[in-house]
């Protein structure tokens, strides 16, 4: 028992020595600077602190971004080209991150730039296919049907011919991504009367390929905001789609268009549910009242 409480104090009196507190508080400082000295290093490794403003590069070219001396800042790499005649050969068009973003140094910038040449798509063969299935068979191929042209034929409602320009266009034939096919349909041995869809609220793309599929063309176009991009949908049209007066495959439907920015376009569409429908109240003149 002796042995055991000298042991004790000799060990109290060893960690309160001034040599073990002069090693101790020694061993914590050095850990401290060390500590503080590795914070700093990650500091300027990972550019703490500093960040950078994404500049605007959309409408410039990658020769001129290169010019502009931005390389030793960011890294850019072009993931996508699309055509657009309206704009500049190589220009940016799309650019992530966004311009006003912060980033740190070193950031990859992602870029979408303007072809030097449309991209081309392979015409399909449509002839003897349904309407449906040859407009949805053209959408697939990065292709937009254009007029419906309607000729007497027993084959009801199939695909005749294929045009393009006016011209009959082969099955393997190259066309600019978008282009407009013009189908002639057979309207079997006599005309008949067909419902006029729903238009209203509509986007511009939605509203053609409803007109296409019940067999309509597209009539004439106004915008009532002068706003023609994703923004426009159908405010009004003309015939309405529960008009008494007879429409068949092949005539057309002219269509209004609001922005939905300036528009409440959910509200107006309650107006025509079931239980508030008035159908005398939606003629053409009081549908402009809005």
């Amino acid at each position: 028992m002796q042995d055991s409480s000298e042991k004790k104090i000799n060990l109290f009196r060893f960690i309160f020595s001034k040599k073990f507190l002069f090693n101790f508080v020694l061993t914590v400082v050095i850990l401290g600077i060390l500590f503080f000295a590795l914070v700093q290093l990650l500091k300027v490794y990972t550019h703490h602190g500093k960040e950078y403003i994404v500049p605007n590069f959309l409408g410039m070219t990658m020769s001129e971004v290169d010019s502009m001396d931005y390389t030793p800042i960011y890294d850019f790499f072009v993931i996508d080209s699309l055509y657009d005649e309206n704009n500049k050969k190589g220009a940016i068009v799309m650019q992530e991150p966004v311009p006003g973003s912060k980033v740190k140094k070193g950031r990859n910038i992602y870029v979408t730039i303007v072809a030097s040449m449309p991209e081309t798509v392979i015409m399909p063969d449509l002839r003897d296919l349904t309407l449906r299935q040859a407009i949805n068979i053209l959408e697939s191929n990065k292709l937009k049907a254009g007029k419906l042209i309607y000729e007497p034929s027993f084959d009801k409602n199939a695909v005749l011919e294929q045009l393009f320009h006016g011209d009959t266009i082969a099955p393997g034939d190259s066309l600019v991504k978008g282009s407009l096919i013009d189908l002639v349909i057979g309207s079997g041995d006599r005309k008949y009367k067909i419902p006029i869809p729903f238009l209203i609220g509509k986007t511009r793309e939605e509203a053609i390929y409803d007109l296409n599929i019940a067999s309509f063309n597209l009539g004439n176009e106004f915008y009532m905001d002068s706003i023609t991009d994703e923004h426009a949908r159908v405010f009004m049209q003309d015939p309405i789609w529960d008009s008494d007066l007879p429409y068949y495959p092949g005539d057309s439907i002219h269509l209004w268009f609001k922005s939905d920015e300036l528009f409440d376009f959910d509200a107006y569409l309650q107006t025509f549910l079931p239980d508030s429908l008035r159908t005398d109240s939606l003629s053409n003149d009081s549908l402009m009242n809005f």
